[in-house]
């Protein structure tokens, strides 16, 4: 294809590109990037970049995705310099960012004769808003606090953007209806605004995706941190914030393939693991299966799809099935190290659930290997795993790499993999079994854990002699109890594990934990109680005040007539 922005007046490739819905095109450009033509959707974006302000930010979105996917240095200041050049592009005819529409309608004849229509001005605020939020993110990713601080106020301006375009495109749909119904003969050029319900409804597909994931993400601040994100002005209403991504994955905007993505993360990967409607995670699961159903035809080859069905698998508990789904999303993804990485991740974890140590050691190991996101984490996964299957003395190798591989003090998984003093002569295999458990536990997935291997875990534990673990060992006996329905048992677990104190150094979070499990398993009886607040400093401190949060709001919830 030839470079628009290098056709000669009046040539073939001129008149070509003059005829193109660049709607059309950058929502083709998204689909053939979904179903693993990174390749030829980056080429499709590059070679239109300078068509539209639309195929521009297409552009810049593949180049930051690529960014995101490999945290490379290289890559993350090519992403911020598409990002702002696509920005330059949107100012450069949109003067007076935050303008009401009213006052662009009345401009419209002008707006027209500069090649500058009141939707294309709405276009361009929502492409600037989106390139904000992406810009933001990759300052975030630098993890220091002018970052953090230049990030935020770049968030608040982004936010400001999506809220008034949502609110004004909203109106301008609901003025359209009524002329509409007033006016059904008269033909869409005579219409007042000039603007077709077709258009508005894309731009509101356009608008509710930035607007959406706002009101999601926002939803989810642990409390503590809510008076933060309020003083910079933004919401979190999560019900609203699915009702706009919905909305966006069913228009016909570019972005509506990116909504229904990042519904299925929501509804496998983000409610789960927050536990944010308490512990039923039925309904999130219902509604991802008929995404994926639906879109089955669309994205047949896409790995990111049959990823999606692997998490729905898993969180059923069938576990043989996920496996399939993941060894299929990584074959998929043979050009794409980075989603083979997310799949070689959840055959870690899938083989942990398994037991089998082996497999998890070998997904994990080359994750280690590979992966530039956390070395450290990988490092400590792939110890647990080879100490499990007996290899003390590979695990204690393995370990030794945690300590050097440590570099993001600011990170929680690191910290805590670095904590773990797993070292001869006091390691045994028992004790990397109980670490396994551990980790399924923090990260939510005993309870995708069959009876029969829940059995099994509890065994082991109940043959660990160790008193500076004892409270460890009562918490995630606990939990397994818990998860096989055996109550009793679970509360008189949890008792143990909240009054253990020689274990506190090592093991921080173990008490506000068993409080906040005690506190779950005793909600329906009067004694219940979250004394989490009386300990402050512990690891995974946030995503427990998450947890409680949501399941004060579920008590909240059940207690209203």
């Amino acid at each position: 294809m030839a470079d628009p922005a290098e056709s000669a007046p009046g040539s073939v490739e001129e008149e070509k590109t003059d005829r193109i819905n660049d709607a059309e095109l950058a929502l083709r450009g998204i689909n053939m990037l979904l179903n693993n033509g990174f390749k030829e959707s980056d080429e499709l974006f590059r070679t239109y970049r300078n068509h539209s302000p639309l195929m521009s930010f297409g552009a810049s979105f593949v180049s930051f995705l690529n960014a995101m996917m490999t945290f490379e240095e290289e890559k993350m200041q090519v992403a911020h310099e598409d990002l702002k050049a696509t920005e330059r592009m949107c100012e450069s005819e949109n003067t007076g960012v935050i303008e009401t529409i009213k006052n662009k309608i009345k401009r419209s004849a002008d707006s027209q004769r500069s090649g500058v229509t009141a939707v294309d001005r709405l276009q361009r605020q929502i492409i600037i808003a989106d390139c904000q939020v992406y810009l933001a993110v990759l300052s975030f990713i630098k993890q220091e606090l002018s970052a953090y601080i230049k990030g935020g106020w770049i968030l608040r301006k982004a936010w400001k953007m999506y809220n008034k375009c949502y609110s004004d495109i909203t109106h301008l749909q609901e003025g359209s209806r009524r002329r509409a119904s007033q006016q059904q003969a008269m033909p869409p050029s005579h219409r007042p605004d000039g603007v077709s319900p077709e258009v508005l409804d894309r731009l509101k597909g356009s608008v509710s995706f930035g607007y959406g994931l706002f009101h999601l993400c926002i939803s989810m601040v642990p409390p503590h941190l809510l008076k933060i994100v309020n003083l910079l002005g933004f919401p979190g209403d999560r019900l609203q914030g699915l009702s706009a991504l919905t909305y966006a994955s069913e228009s016909k905007d570019m972005k509506a393939p990116l909504a229904t993505l990042a519904l299925l993360w929501y509804h496998t990967v983000v409610q789960p693991f927050f536990a944010l409607d308490g512990t039923d995670t039925q309904a999130g699961l219902t509604e991802a299966k008929s995404i994926l159903q639906q879109r089955e035809a669309t994205y047949p080859n896409s790995s990111l799809f049959m990823f999606f069905k692997g998490r729905v698998q898993r969180l059923e508990c069938q576990i043989t099935s996920a496996l399939t789904s993941f060894s299929d999303a990584l074959d998929l993804a043979s050009d794409q190290r980075e989603i083979q990485h997310v799949c070689l991740y959840e055959i870690g974890w899938c083989s942990m659930i398994e037991l089998n140590y082996r497999e998890a050691y070998r997904a994990f190991e080359r994750l280690k290997t590979e992966s530039r996101w956390s070395q450290c984490y990988y490092a400590y996964l792939t110890g647990v795993c080879q100490g499990a299957t007996g290899d003390l003395e590979g695990a204690v190798s393995v370990f030794k790499d945690v300590q050097k591989l440590f570099k993001r003090k600011n990170n929680q998984i690191e910290l805590f993999s670095m904590k773990r003093k797993l070292r001869s002569p006091s390691l045994s295999k028992e004790l990397c079994i109980l670490s396994v458990i551990e980790i399924l536990y923090l990260w939510k997935a005993l309870a995708n854990c069959s009876t029969a291997k829940l059995q099994t875990m509890a065994q082991v534990l109940q043959g660990i002699d160790d008193a500076s673990c004892a409270g460890l060992k009562n918490l995630l006996l606990g939990a397994i109890n818990k998860c096989l329905h055996k109550t009793k048992d679970a509360i008189q677990y949890f008792h143990l594990a909240v009054r253990d104190e020689v274990g506190r150094l090592t093991n921080s979070y173990v008490q506000p934990y068993s409080c906040y499990e005690l506190g779950c398993v005793l909600l329906n009886t009067p004694e219940v109680s979250f004394m989490c607040e009386d300990y402050a400093g512990y690891d995974f401190e946030n995503r427990l005040h998450v947890r409680i949060h949501s399941a004060l709001a579920s008590m909240s919830a059940a207690a209203q007539p």
